[in-house]
């Protein structure tokens, strides 16, 4: 929702996938790891901090590093929720807590007896891309969502997950040719039963470039030393043209038949920045019931209305919906909300690519929140079928998503921000919902 303001390669992909969701690989036999005995430590000084730390910046999910008093016993600390992990040296205990809670749990811990508590704050060298748009894109996709430690981790190329965008289609574009994938003999246009899902020249038209748009947050081809970076580097993105030229509503009928073809075409990652208020549609319901059955995972623009009722699909059981924030985390305006909220990310004054080979403009609305949470969901999917060569499902990728978001508004889950702000450096790190 826009608010105003190649057979070898085939194949090749194919074998590729193919390659990456496989049986996790045996664990390492210690033997053929051989580490000698460590060299005896001097004795050192406890750690004389005390009080509690800071709890701000990027630090594992769910866990403290605590500095017990002397007396202070594994039961007591327990009872406040913290479950004791390891000791390290000069008396410092590592902890489990619940995630979303650890600064509660901090302030418990000290009044049972600890000494001092914080994060266990996350440091990592930072991937910055040399695409020369970035330095204005920074204070949203670092700023707010920490993309550049997530892609530190992983920047989506390992095993890339096919990510489909139904929308109005693409333009040619400097920004958007390597990330592009386009199968040979593939109607992509399904709107028009015909394999180019290129836009028609309608500059007149209210959603001109809007498809490009979307697909540029996502997937612009990035470090490539032009234009704008993409969420994710991985590239596979699939546009699947919906609307028909000129016409600015899709139907249910293309919709679903898009989605259908998503599903035969192996798609793990479908963007909808598209819907409808009010709408109850039992036959794009069970498209999307059917492609997630299948294994993939469906995010979906909460709408652009600014008052209370999430769009439909995106208010679907299962469906991933995603409204807007501003730069200061505050809701923004136009963006819907309502219980089925899931997530809000960044969706004021993005840059784009805009219709023309070398254009770019800004944009913002639920549309372009989306496609970021669709990014950071193809990050993941790639890091973890990299590591354990399987695809992780859509309740798994919900269940990190959501336990790893940053709390906004009241605390906990609420209607106006969903469980928080998707925060990509804490899915790629986080060791409890996401890589357990």
């Amino acid at each position: 929702m826009r608010r105003p303001t190649l057979l070898a390669l085939l194949l090749g992909l194919t074998l590729a996938l193919t390659a990456c969701p496989q049986t996790p690989p045996p664990p390492v036999d210690p033997a053929e790891c051989p580490v000698g005995p460590l060299a005896p430590q001097s004795r050192e000084e406890p750690i004389r901090l005390q009080g509690l730390g800071r709890f701000a910046g990027a630090y594992v999910p769910g866990e403290l590093l605590v500095v017990p008093r002397p007396g202070l016993s594994v039961q007591t600390l327990r009872s406040q929720g913290a479950e004791p992990q390891e000791a390290l040296p000069r008396g410092l205990l590592r902890v489990k807590v619940p995630v979303g809670q650890e600064e509660a749990k901090a302030q418990a811990l000290l009044r049972a007896g600890a000494q001092y508590v914080q994060p266990n704050y996350l440091y990592r060298p930072l991937r910055t891309p040399n695409d020369p748009l970035y330095p204005s894109q920074r204070p949203y996709l670092n700023g707010l969502v920490g993309l550049e430690a997530a892609w530190d981790r992983s920047t989506g190329r390992g095993c890339p997950p096919l990510i489909a965008v139904l929308d109005t289609g693409i333009f040619p574009h400097e920004d958007f040719a390597v990330s592009k994938y386009v199968p040979q003999g593939v109607n992509l246009d399904v709107a028009a039963d015909d394999p180019d899902p290129t836009d028609g020249q309608r500059p007149d038209w209210d959603s001109y470039g809007h498809g490009l748009a979307v697909a540029s947050v996502l997937g612009a081809d990035t470090n490539n030393g032009r234009g704008i970076a993409g969420v994710t580097w991985g590239g596979y993105v699939i546009p699947i043209k919906v609307f028909q030229d000129g016409i600015k509503d899709a139907s249910t009928w293309d919709i679903a038949k898009g989605l259908d073809l998503a599903g035969t075409l192996g798609v793990k990652v479908i963007n909808l920045s598209l819907g409808a208020l009010g709408q109850s549609d039992n036959v794009l319901a069970s498209a999307v019931a059917r492609v997630r059955a299948g294994g993939a995972v469906v995010v979906a623009a909460s709408g652009n209305k600014g008052t209370p009722g999430v769009y439909f699909p995106a208010n679907l059981p299962g469906v991933i919906a995603v409204g807007a924030v501003a730069g200061d985390k505050t809701r923004a305006g136009f963006s819907s909300y309502g219980p089925e909220l899931s997530l809000v990310a960044p969706g004021v004054d993005l840059l784009v690519a805009f219709p023309g080979f070398s254009s770019y403009g800004l944009e913002s609305g639920t549309s372009f929140a989306s496609p970021i949470v669709a990014g950071v969901v193809a990050l993941y999917m790639s890091k973890y079928a990299s590591e354990r060569r399987v695809w992780p499902t859509p309740d798994q990728v919900y269940q990190c998503l959501i336990r790893t978001a940053e709390d906004l508004g009241p605390p906990g889950r609420d209607d106006e921000y969903g469980f928080g702000l998707v925060r990509a450096d804490r899915v790629m790190a986080g060791t409890t919902y996401c890589f357990p």
